[in-house]
C-alpha cells in the first residue's frame, strides 16, 4: 500500500554509488532528516554526499502525516515533573522554531507545496480528562507557545461531540514529498546503496567504501548497536492512515489524547484519518478491532458511512523512553558521528531541528569556530543522546526490557521459530499488513522475509 504523498509525487531516480571516494560529510539515509541536514550543510559550503538505500523519502516521510507542530500530545505538562522546566521550554521554543524555518525555507526556495498555517488540537471525549487538558493549556502558554483551551462550540467540524481540547495556534502542514524532492534538486545523492556498516572514518557499502570527515546517521532507527545503546533506549510502534475521498476540509488538525482515539487532517478532498497504533511485533489478527486497518474501517463505518477509501498506509515510529528525540554526537567515543533519531510520531518538526543543530555543529567544528548564542546550538543540549534522565526514562526501561526477554525467549527451544537477523528476537507475523515485525527493536520484513524496515541490516532467513 502507498501513502497519498507516494502516489502524485514522481521522484527523478538517482544511480547508486560505483567507486570509492571521500567527501567532507556522508549523509546515511534519504529521509527528510538526511536531507534537510545535507541541504544546510552544502549551503554553508560543505561537500556533503547522501546515501539511501532504497529512493528517497521511501521510509518514513512517505508514510508521515505531515503535521509541522510543537503539539505534542499530551506532553508539557508531565515533561516539566520529568525533565524540569528549563528543558521543558527549551523543547518547546525548539519545536516552534522549526515552524518558522519551514516557512522561511519554503518561501527562500519558492516550494509549492501546499504548506499552510493553521491550528493543532489534541483532544477528549471524556468530561474526566478535561481538567488533564486545561493543565496542559496553561503549561504550554507559559513557555511561550500560542496555547489554550476550548470546549463546547469552539470545535464542531468532528463527526462526533469533543468535551474540550487544546488548541496550538500558528502550526502548519504540507506535502512532505513535493518539498523533498525539491531540496534533493540541489544534492549529491546515490540511490540503492546500502550502508553495511561504519569503522571509524569509513562508511562501507555493499561494494564500496567512503571516507570523511563527519558521519551522520539519519537512518529512523541507528543501526550500529555499538557504540550508542539505542536499541537499549528506544522502541517502535506501528500506526496506521486512511485517506478518504471527497469530504469536507477542515480548518484544523486533530489528534486525541483518549485510549485509542482518532487523528484528523485534511488534503485537500481527501480527510486523513489516523490511530490503531500498537508496539511494533505485537501479536494481533485481522479480526482484533484495536489495533491497524481493522480500527479504522470500523471508525469510517461508524462515522463516514458514505465515505470511499482511496489510500491506505502504514508508519512506523522511533519512541525514546524519556520522550525526547536523540540529536547530536552518535557517541563520546566518535565525536565526528552524529545520530538523528527518536524522533516519535513527530518526524517533521524533529527532522527541522535534527538537521539546524547538527548541520550548525559540523560546520563550526569544520571550521573551528564555536558559538553556543546561535539559535539552533540553544537547544542542542536537550536532545543530546548523551543525556542523562532516569525520571523520564526508568518505567519504559523497564517495560522493554521485558518486552526484549520475551522476545528472545520465545521459541528458544524450537528450529521452526523464525528470528530476527538483528539481536534474534522471534518475529511475530501481522496479517493486517502481511509482514514479520520484531516485538524487541522493531525490524520488519516481507512474507517472504525481504527486510522492510531498520534496525536489522538482512533478510529474514
Amino acid at each position: 500500500m502507498k501513502s497519498i504523498w507516494k502516489q502524485d509525487t514522481p521522484i527523478t531516480a538517482r544511480k547508486g554509488l560505483q567507486n570509492d571516494m571521500s567527501t567532507q560529510v556522508v549523509v546515511i539515509g534519504g529521509g527528510m532528516a538526511g536531507i534537510l541536514t545535507a541541504f544546510f550543510l552544502q549551503k554553508k559550503g560543505l561537500h556533503v554526499i547522501v546515501l539511501e538505500a532504497d529512493r528517497i523519502g521511501s521510509g518514513q516521510t512517505q508514510n508521515t502525516t505531515a503535521k509541522i507542530t510543537s503539539q505534542h500530545g499530551l506532553f508539557y505538562a508531565d515533561a516539566v515533573y520529568k525533565i524540569g522546566k528549563k528543558r521543558t521550554t527549551a523543547y518547546a521554543l525548539a519545536n516552534e522554531n522549526a515552524i518558522d524555518e519551514f516557512e522561511k525555507l519554503i518561501n527562500d526556495e519558492r516550494i509549492d507545496c501546499s504548506f499552510k498555517r493553521l491550528s493543532s488540537y489534541i483532544y477528549t471525549t471524556q468530561n474526566e480528562n478535561k481538567k488533564k487538558l486545561k493543565h496542559e493549556a496553561k503549561t504550554a502558554a507559559g513557555f511561550g507557545i500560542d496555547a489554550e483551551y476550548v470546549e463546547g462550540t469552539h470545535i464542531t467540524e468532528l463527526p462526533f461531540p469533543i468535551a474540550g481540547a487544546v488548541c496550538f495556534k500558528n502550526q502548519a502542514q504540507f506535502h512532505p514529498l513535493v518539498f523533498l524532492r525539491h531540496l534533493a534538486k540541489k544534492l549529491t545523492i546515490y540511490e540503492h546503496t546500502k550502508v553495511l556498516s561504519v569503522k571509524g572514518h569509513t562508511v562501507y557499502t555493499e561494494s564500496n567504501r567512503i571516507e570523511a570527515d563527519y558521519i551522520v546517521f539519519a537512518t529512523h532507527y541507528p543501526f550500529l548497536n555499538l557504540p550508542g545503546f539505542y536499541f537499549l533506549r528506544q522502541h517502535q510502534e506501528r500506526s496506521y492512515c486512511l485517506a478518504l475521498r471527497n469530504q469536507k476540509e477542515l480548518s484544523g488538525m486533530y489528534y486525541s489524547m483518549d485510549e485509542n482515539g482518532l487523528s484528523f487532517r485534511s488534503e485537500g478532498e481527501y480527510l486523513l484519518l489516523g490511530g490503531g497504533f500498537h508496539r511494533t511485533g505485537k501479536k494481533i489478527t485481522c479480526q482484533d478491532k484495536e489495533y491497524g486497518y481493522t480500527f479504522l474501517r470500523e471508525a469510517v463505518k461508524k462515522l463516514y458511512t458514505d465515505a470511499e477509501t482511496a489510500f491506505a498506509w502504514s508508519a512506523q515510529d522511533c519512541m525514546p523512553h524519556d520522550d525526547i528525540p536523540f540529536i547530536g554526537k552518535y557517541s563520546v567515543f566518535c565525536p565526528y558521528w552524529y545520530v538523528a533519531s527518536g524522533f516519535k510520531k513527530w518526524g517533521m518538526t524533529s527532522s527541522m531541528i535534527a538537521a539546524k543543530i547538527i548541520s550548525t555543529r559540523i560546520y563550526e567544528e569544520s571550521v573551528k569556530e564555536y558559538s553556543e548564542k546561535k539559535e539552533s546550538l540553544k537547544y542542542e543540549y536537550v536532545f543530546s543522546p548523551q543525556r542523562f534522565l532516569p525520571m523520564a526514562a526508568a518505567k519504559k526501561l523497564v517495560i522493554d526490557i521485558g518486552e526484549s526477554i520475551c522476545g528472545l525467549t520465545k521459541g528458544l527451544f524450537s528450529k521452526n521459530e523464525q528470528r530476527c537477523p538483528h539481536m534474534g528476537c522471534k518475529v511475530e507475523w501481522n496479517p493486517q499488513e502481511n509482514s514479520w515485525d520484531c516485538p524487541c527493536h522493531g525490524s520488519r520484513f516481507s512474507y517472504e522475509g525481504e527486510l522492510r524496515d531498520n534496525p536489522a541490516q538482512t533478510n529474514l532467513k
